[in-house]
């Protein structure tokens, strides 16, 4: 393993592409401290200390800190994020962005121009009602967030954060393009993580004061046994998937010969990713989140407590919404009869399937077969850690990386990574095996 990491930095392109990564990712931390003009960011802090169950906590995760801080990264990657998925929903019902869906890479470059005006309007409209939101925070003492709100304030606040959204926005094609990884995944992976020393030690001054009473350290090191299953068990729900061998008949074309090889379709067991547990997430932080907005109000702090993370209603409904969207956004994604129309196309066929419409069923049947197992997975992922944290008193802000939204894309964004280095890996092996000859080869 360390050779490896060794090798990385024996290349020189890949040496530069990791140098270019992090160095952007440094970049990214640094805008993330930088507080937008007029924002007190102790009231702020004290203010979001008792939101980490809302969907405030939940959009901090992702951002980094950079909301619960108020800098001028504050909504972080995440309308661009939200433009993707909009887009990506209009294409399931808008013939005209099917179609471009369809083109190809000239398609593709039209979709994603689309996702970068999506990407302004989105961050414009979020960073107004960031600018309003702030001017209403107040801390316990009663000082306000926001010493001298007004057509100013609103002003830069909005210019300021639409533009931070946007620069984060290029250096994530910046590191997709040059790079190594996916630079978006990145952004949020290096946010996420960035709070693990801190909850680390959390959960050690946790131990420390909870010692001899209710925690000893079996306990403690039955945590991380279990934090660390979990991570293995994620890893394997990543990369499982059903592989639907497919054959290609030959062709002839003037004197060459097309086809005939025997591939497979890829079929992951969790084929929509993080996608339902986020959805899921914000819609049942949604009731949470307005009781912060009516404390006097007896009806909405009823629906806080029917919906509180300690009710059992509130777990039965999110593990069934979390099965839900897992099947939604698949079928959104992944259509059997796109898919069985390209084989068919170009020659392609299923052994013991008749191409067209028996192979879309065929592929449809096992989709939902596959599912299944996939989205009770992802909903178990989702809600182990509340329960580890509840059996074993773990600090709130460390059982986050037992499971949930946070642990799938780390690991998600860890194993792509890692398999991109690889291939730069195995490829300049290649190149260098096949220069150095024979003589090389009989030395070895």
């Amino acid at each position: 393993m360390l050779q490896t990491f060794a090798n990385c930095f024996k290349i020189p392109e890949l040496r530069r592409r990791i140098l270019f990564t992090v160095g952007l990712l440094a970049v990214y931390r640094i805008g993330g401290q930088i507080t937008a003009p007029g924002v007190n960011v102790r009231v702020l802090q004290e203010f979001f200390a008792g939101t980490g169950n809302t969907w405030f906590g939940l959009y901090d995760m992702f951002v980094g800190g950079a909301f619960e801080r108020g800098t001028i990264f504050a909504l972080g990657i995440m309308p661009y994020i939200s433009a993707s998925i909009i887009l990506q929903l209009l294409g399931a019902v808008i013939p005209y962005f099917q179609k471009l869906q369809r083109e190809g890479q000239e398609g593709q470059k039209k979709v994603n121009q689309y996702t970068r005006y999506g990407t302004v309007v989105l961050a414009a409209a979020q960073a107004y009602g960031v600018s309003f939101f702030l001017t209403t925070i107040k801390g316990p003492s009663g000082m306000p967030a926001v010493a001298d709100p007004g057509i100013g304030f609103t002003l830069s606040t909005v210019l300021t954060i639409t533009t931070g959204t946007m620069f984060i926005m290029w250096l994530g094609e910046q590191i997709t393009e040059r790079g190594i990884g996916n630079g978006i995944s990145l952004i949020i992976f290096i946010g996420i993580v960035a709070d693990l020393p801190g909850a680390v030690m959390s959960e050690w001054k946790n131990y420390l004061i909870n010692r001899g009473h209710n925690k000893n350290l079996i306990e403690e090191i039955l945590i991380i046994a279990l934090m660390l299953g979990m991570v293995a068990f994620v890893i394997l729900m990543v990369q499982g998937m059903r592989r639907i061998p497919v054959q290609y008949a030959k062709r002839v074309v003037g004197r060459r010969v097309y086809g005939g090889q025997t591939t497979h379709i890829p079929l992951r067991i969790n084929q929509a990713g993080v996608i339902p547990i986020i959805f899921a997430q914000s819609i049942m932080f949604l009731p949470g989140t307005l009781t912060q907005f009516f404390p006097n109000s007896e009806v909405m702090q009823a629906i806080g407590g029917a919906f509180s993370r300690s009710s059992l209603v509130y777990w039965t409904i999110y593990s069934l919404m979390i099965v839900f969207f897992t099947y939604f956004y698949t079928a959104i994604i992944l259509d059997p009869n796109q898919l069985a129309d390209n084989m068919k196309k170009h020659g392609g066929f299923i052994p013991g399937i008749r191409p067209g419409k028996r192979t879309a069923e065929y592929i449809d049947r096992i989709m939902t077969h596959i599912t299944l197992p996939g989205a009770i997975a992802l909903a178990a992922v989702a809600i182990i850690p509340y329960f580890v944290a509840e059996a074993f008193n773990v600090d709130s802000r460390f059982s986050r990386f037992f499971g949930g939204t946070g642990l799938l894309i780390v690991v998600g964004v860890a194993i792509d990574t890692l398999q991109q280095i690889e291939s730069q890996l195995m490829t300049r092996h290649y190149e260098g095996f096949m220069k150095g000859g024979r003589l090389r080869g009989r030395r070895g």
